[in-house]
């Protein structure tokens, strides 16, 4: 992943200042790209890209020309099937770089929008052949974008706020699943069945296919050209995907296996509280199952506490859900750089697909467990996408979200929504646990497979969220708080954390990047706190229970 930004349709003079102001504005996500640089400029279009080089190291420097230099493409993200691809062009290319990316030009030159379908990544680029330019966005919306109108109506875009903020109005992320021509406007590409909450799936599950898919999924993203692991939290979720992961990490899966890996051994990293992280336990279990290169890390709560500022400066969300997850997430990356790390295997996405969050136990009837699954999925890119992908790339390591497959979601959301359900006689994500239970051949150990949900935020160790509570608590008097409305006339504050998080995140960003934010809350149960621990059916772990 990278740093895109572009400016279409640009109606001023090109000037030296111009692209001074350009490389200044794109340096405000160099975070996301350190390894290189690039400004193509041409009459009407500005194209500039941060570089963190993952595939085709010494080849591939953005922005990407094709041999003539009049189509131009920038890329945040990965295509999976970038050989493949090349089998369905309608002219053979002379290709001039090892990137998974050069491809989309000489789609985009055969089939102008109508080739986003074959797209087996995560993405989010802006190309032009100098008449016509194409915007798109990966189906979940794993990568990030944003758009914004200039004084002049040129269109700008790029990965993050922070670059338009100064110089665009109505500035909102561009929708995951769309693509955006000037013949067209903007245009839903990506429409499967169950992205209808209302159609609801009755097909009775098959352990094998999910099971399958998912392994499919991890072995896609190990296509990579420099060192990587996977981020482990001990739980389900994460556990799995090093499971499936370590089966493959011998080999280059770039040839089907057929040569040896370039780091032939998988490192795993975890985060937490010292002495009060359920996480930091269970994570060295399946370390030591998996024979994983296991790296540990703790954090202090001030520790987490001084971060919290330059964090709200890179997930530009003041969201309390996001910020308590996304500050373990944060160091740890900084961490996991240092090691020479740039890319990570994550476990996002599952409890949205599952309905593994403790809160859906209060779902009413199967039906509505499924609509609130598919809302959830449609807007990971608010919530867990964004947490994951600006938390590690903050620090320029790529993450990579084997359960937002799109081939993996047609089976995990095609399934009826009452094998998912969950009580006091079945845990949360029971279908995904079953699936890989194989005793014959096990993924995980039987205490890891069958662990209850925590939430990132809570396992690190709960004294985490108390503190933060704590904190908010001090700063923030309850004659500020009354008058939250006042103070705040978009989106008011509900506690005193997140006024908290709204006064740091305002004094950095203008009231208009605040429309880009969502808050996390879950749809059912009597807490107010997005915590799982507030939620009734989380077992104590704290009193032994």
């Amino acid at each position: 992943m990278c740093g895109i930004f572009a400016i279409l349709k640009y109606n001023k003079p090109i000037t030296p200042e111009l692209r001074q102001l350009v490389v200044n504005l794109s340096s405000r996500q160099r975070h996301r790209g350190p390894d290189w640089s690039g400004v193509h400029i041409t009459d009407s279009e500005i194209f500039a890209h941060e570089r963190l080089a993952i595939v085709g190291v010494d080849s591939g420097a953005q922005p990407l020309r094709d041999d003539d230099h009049h189509v131009v493409l920038v890329v945040n993200g990965e295509i999976y099937n970038h050989v493949e691809l090349k089998d369905h062009l309608k002219t053979p290319r002379k290709f001039t770089t090892n990137s998974d990316c050069e491809v989309l030009m000489y789609l985009f030159e055969d089939y102008g929008s109508d080739f986003l379908n074959l797209l087996r990544g995560d993405f989010a680029f802006v190309v032009s052949d100098g008449t016509r330019f194409l915007i798109a966005r990966d189906r979940i919306g794993v990568d990030p974008l944003y758009w914004g109108k200039g004084d002049d109506g040129s269109l700008w875009v790029a990965s993050e706020v922070k670059v338009l903020m100064d110089h665009c109005e109505d500035i909102t992320p561009f929708p995951p699943g769309h693509y955006y021509t000037e013949s067209s406007g903007l245009q839903r590409y990506y429409d499967p069945a169950w992205w209808d909450p209302m159609n609801v799936p009755t097909q009775p599950i098959d352990y094998t296919t999910l099971r399958e898919a998912l392994e499919t999924s991890v072995v896609r993203r190990l296509m990579t050209d420099v060192p990587y692991g996977v981020l482990l939290s001990g739980g389900l979720d994460s556990s799995l995907v090093a499971s499936i992961a370590s089966r493959h990490v011998k080999y280059r899966i770039e040839d089907n296996e057929q040569s040896f890996a370039h780091w032939p051994r998988l490192h795993s990293f975890s985060i937490g509280l010292a002495g009060q992280s359920p996480d930091l336990v269970a994570a060295k279990k399946v370390a030591n199952f998996l024979g994983t290169v296991h790296h540990e890390f703790t954090f202090t709560v001030q520790d987490g506490l001084d971060a919290i500022e330059q964090l709200i400066w890179h997930l530009e969300s003041y969201d309390v859900t996001t910020i308590r997850a996304s500050t373990p997430m944060f160091l740890m990356s900084r961490k996991i750089k240092s090691l020479g790390v740039k890319m990570v295997l994550s476990g996002e996405g599952a409890d949205e697909i599952f309905g593994g969050y403790l809160y859906f136990y209060h779902a009413p009837t199967p039906a509505d467990f499924h609509e609130e699954a598919v809302n959830r999925v449609k807007n990971l890119h608010t919530s867990d996408c964004l947490r994951a992908n600006k938390s590690t790339m903050a620090w320029g390591v790529e993450p990579r979200v084997p359960f937002l497959d799109t081939d993996f979601l047609d089976v995990a959301m095609g399934f009826d929504p009452k094998e998912k359900m969950f009580g006091a006689d079945k845990i949360e994500k029971y279908v995904l646990r079953k699936a890989f239970d194989t005793p014959d051949n096990p993924y995980l150990p039987d205490s890891v497979l069958w662990r209850q949900k925590e939430q990132f935020s809570d396992g690190v160790g709960y004294s985490w969220i108390d503190t933060l509570i704590a904190t908010a608590e001090t700063a923030v008097t309850d004659e500020m708080f009354e008058a939250r409305e006042e103070t705040f006339s978009f989106d008011p504050p509900r506690t005193k954390e997140a006024y908290y998080y709204r006064k740091i995140f305002d004094k950095m960003f203008p009231e208009k990047v605040a429309t880009t934010v969502d808050n996390w809350v879950p749809k059912w149960g009597n807490s107010k706190d997005p915590s799982g621990r507030a939620q009734v059916f989380h077992s104590n772990h704290e009193n032994g229970m």
